[in-house]
């Protein structure tokens, strides 16, 4: 199949299949499925949603993954951060795990599936750059601080209406009298056993015998007596297809659509950033236009089988890495356990206290919260920082949903910042020949009389004053005076039409000084931009020099003339 000029095929994260691998594959598939499917029962906490929907996410929308997708290990499924944007996109909307909400929540992800799969054949894999990796830190962040908060009344037995966050606990401290004390006690040895099991081996699913564990002492002991909230009765059996968008009205339809753009965004940003550092990990290409595909079939099928917005998922993807797992066949492995739990495995589930899924929840969260990645930005970049630092503070005031706003608002300042301000210089000899780059402050000259202008970035409309300030500066306050002024432009891959018309008054100023600019090493595009713009028409077609060296010789001819 031919997409977009390139060469699609099927199964790409799953062939060539190898024989000598399958045991390992097989391990690391059964070893996912005990992980994440406590992970994914506790995101549907966060979610809103009936706790099955967790598993189904876990079925088709991983075996369509594994079937479009390109990534050998990019593990797909339900997650924090896409659960949390849902949760609070409907909270006003409808009553949470109803019917209405439930539509709505599979709505979103068939939304969110045809945004990627136009995506895909618009090639807009390159979107995936556009959240920085340093905003997408402070996102995640956010995320993990606000999923672990609002965990914490359900940890504590603490009745709660709609979403819980930072204002929600707050206000809710003066009701810790009326905490639960078995929903306490069963949530601290949930984080005892799960933390205990991680720092004895990580390889131990200790979220999975925390499970286990809570559903005996639950059947055994009654807990639903003392008052600790249980799951219930969770349907056996497939989901059944379903087309959820015509259960609802166009003015609920339309205000889906801002949520499902963010939740656009952040998969983009989230499973490149995931498919590429595993992919790097372990030497192999990555392609983000494929895994789109990947991605718009996973979220068509979680729309259709009753679940919600499915994203990659680091925390599943290192699940299945450290387990050995090197391809999609581990996540097939995966599915046939999911399929099993859905048949024969639901009805011990009815016995699971909410309070060890808000526990595990809570501590997925804390997980998120990247502090070594938050301090390697404060020692390497620090304004970077504190960039960061406000994604992370908007996400948990604002919400996930204006959080994501924020980062993208912020991704675009650092962004600008970095063409706003370009380092550029002027060359000099370096007394072997070639040349280098000084600080513009030396107002240095490559010979008497010619200057030489480095630009380092593009030349837009952010930067075009600045570009101004500096050649008027360089000119101003040459000694001896100037008769060159060259603009080195191997930077330079665009002039657009503010920094054009800015070339035009310079050219006049430098005109008024008997100041001849010339320019060396253009590319033929923006060679063609000066072109249309009316640049070389001022300057003349003699004007522009292949390299440096070319217009020292032109100068000494010009000198001596």
């Amino acid at each position: 199949m031919t997409i977009g000029r390139q060469r699609y095929r099927l199964l790409q994260g799953l062939l060539p299949l190898s024989k000598s691998r399958f045991s390992q594959e097989a391990i690391a598939g059964l070893t996912l499925a005990a992980l994440a499917i406590p992970e994914v029962m506790g995101y549907t906490q966060i979610a809103g949603v009936p706790v099955v929907t967790g598993l189904y996410t876990m079925l088709l929308p991983m075996l369509l993954f594994a079937v479009f997708g390109a990534s050998r290990q990019l593990v797909v499924g339900a997650d924090s951060a896409t659960a949390a944007m849902l949760a609070t996109a409907l909270a006003g909307m409808a009553l949470a795990g109803s019917d209405d909400y439930m539509a709505m929540a599979g709505t979103l992800a068939l939304l969110v599936s045809a945004m990627l799969l136009i995506a895909r054949l618009l090639n807009l894999g390159v979107l995936a750059n556009f959240l920085s990796r340093t905003v997408l830190i402070g996102f995640l962040s956010g995320v993990g601080i606000q999923v672990s908060l609002s965990q914490v009344s359900g940890m504590l037995g603490i009745e709660h209406e709609g979403v819980s966050s930072l204002a929600h606990l707050v206000l809710h401290w003066p009701a810790l009298n009326s905490l639960n004390i078995y929903t306490l006690v069963v949530s601290l040895l949930t984080l005892i056993l799960v933390v205990g099991m991680r720092l004895w081996s990580p390889r131990i699913p200790g979220a999975l015998l925390a499970v286990i564990g809570a559903m005996i002492v639950s059947w055994l002991l009654d807990l639903q007596t003392h008052g600790l909230a249980l799951v219930g009765a969770v349907p056996s059996g497939l989901p059944t297809l379903q087309f959820p968008v015509f259960m609802l009205t166009w003015d609920q339809f339309t205000q889906l659509i801002p949520t499902a753009f963010a939740m656009f965004m952040v998969i983009i940003a989230q499973s490149s950033a995931t498919s590429r550092a595993y992919a790097a990990r372990h030497q192999e290409t990555v392609d983000d236009n494929a895994d789109l595909i990947g991605l718009g079939m996973a979220n068509l099928g979680a729309g259709l089988s009753g679940a919600f917005v499915v994203n990659g998922s680091p925390t599943k993807t290192q699940m299945l890495d450290g387990s050995g797992g090197r391809s999609q066949l581990s996540h097939l492995i995966t599915v046939a356990v999911v399929v099993a739990v859905l048949l024969f495995l639901t009805e011990p589930l009815a016995y699971l206290p909410h309070a060890t899924l808000a526990t595990i929840v809570f501590l997925v969260g804390i997980e998120l919260i990247d502090i070594k990645g938050l301090r390697d930005v404060w020692y390497e970049r620090r304004w970077e920082f504190w960039v960061a630092l406000t994604t992370m503070i908007a996400v948990v005031v604002l919400g996930v949903e204006l959080g994501i706003l924020a980062a993208i608002a912020l991704s675009l300042l650092v962004h600008t910042r970095h063409g706003y301000r370009p380092v550029n210089s002027v060359i000099v000899p370096n007394g072997h020949g070639r040349w280098r780059g000084v600080p513009l402050n030396n107002n240095a000259q490559l010979m008497p009389g010619l200057q030489v202008y480095r630009f380092t970035h593009g030349m837009y409309y952010a930067n075009a004053a600045l570009m101004n300030r500096e050649v008027l500066y360089l000119v101003n306050s040459a000694r001896p005076a100037l008769d060159w002024f060259c603009i080195e432009a191997n930077a330079v891959d665009d002039v657009d039409y503010t920094s054009a018309k800015t070339l035009l008054s310079l050219v006049d100023e430098l005109q008024k000084c008997h100041v001849r600019l010339v320019f060396a090493e253009v590319s033929d595009r923006v060679r063609e931009e000066l072109d249309r713009s009316g640049i070389t028409e001022q300057v003349g077609e003699d004007a522009y020099y292949q390299s440096v060296s070319d217009v020292v010789e032109a100068y000494k001819v010009h000198a001596h003339s």
